[in-house]
């Protein structure tokens, strides 16, 4: 996807992007490649393929909800920034918490938050089920991009997400993943409330976003790690 296409497809979703904010997705675009010589963020660099893949993919979310009445977003397991920090660049309105357990990764995070003076982010470099005991009820919405299993990802984003706000996971196909998540919803007190089902442009490839609302707080969750692991939900 070249960056006239990736304009063009935007368009259809209803965003506009200033010079500016194309500006910093290619500066955004240049220092993944530069650091991915030496760390490893993604196994994607060719120039059109970050753009459909990470840059648009990342973007799909607004299919679900209007990011712009939106205050606080955390995205969880953020990796190299997808989707939290393409969010922040298209949506500058939010307040972005990206976290991630490797510090290499937020070490990258915040040189390109530097480089594109980006401002009202941070990254954080936690385990999300760690970070969630003493973050509860603090963002809007949270987030997740083809990170863990459906039903792990609800235990850790529900606590910190508010109550009657949102949890919202990016993945390829999900079906299987909601049915075994059928227990997780139960016991953390959320409903699913939206399902996009589309194919990305140009390669056609599956794309599921799914959107759960959290209608009360179960402060029995998270547990920790060592549980997770041993008897998951």
């Amino acid at each position: 996807m070249n960056q006239n296409r990736f304009i063009e497809e935007l368009n259809k979703l209803g965003i506009n992007l200033s010079d500016t904010q194309l500006n910093q997705l290619d500066k955004y675009y240049c220092l993944l490649v530069e650091y991915n010589k030496v760390m490893n963020l993604t196994g994607i660099t060719e120039h059109d393929e970050v753009y459909l893949k990470h840059f648009y993919d990342s973007i799909t979310i607004i299919k679900t909800i209007d990011l712009k009445s939106i205050n606080t977003l955390c995205d969880i397991g953020t990796g190299a920034g997808f989707p939290g920090l393409v969010l922040k660049i298209v949506f500058p309105n939010l307040a972005v918490t990206l976290l991630d357990s490797l510090n290499k990764r937020i070490n990258f995070l915040n040189t390109v938050i530097k480089e594109l003076n980006l401002q009202n982010i941070e990254a954080i470099h936690a385990r999300a089920e760690e970070y969630a005991t003493l973050n509860r009820n603090k963002f809007d919405v949270t987030t997740s991009r083809a990170v863990a299993h459906l039903s792990n990802l609800l235990e850790y984003a529900i606590p910190m997400t508010k109550e009657n706000g949102y949890f919202i996971a990016l993945k390829g196909n999900l079906d299987e993943e909601l049915n075994e998540a059928s227990n997780a919803i139960k016991l953390l007190n959320v409903e699913l409330t939206d399902k996009q089902e589309f194919k990305l442009p140009i390669e056609d490839s599956n794309r599921t976003i799914v959107k759960f609302k959290k209608n009360k707080d179960n402060k029995k969750y998270p547990r920790k790690y060592s549980e997770i692991k041993k008897n998951r939900l």
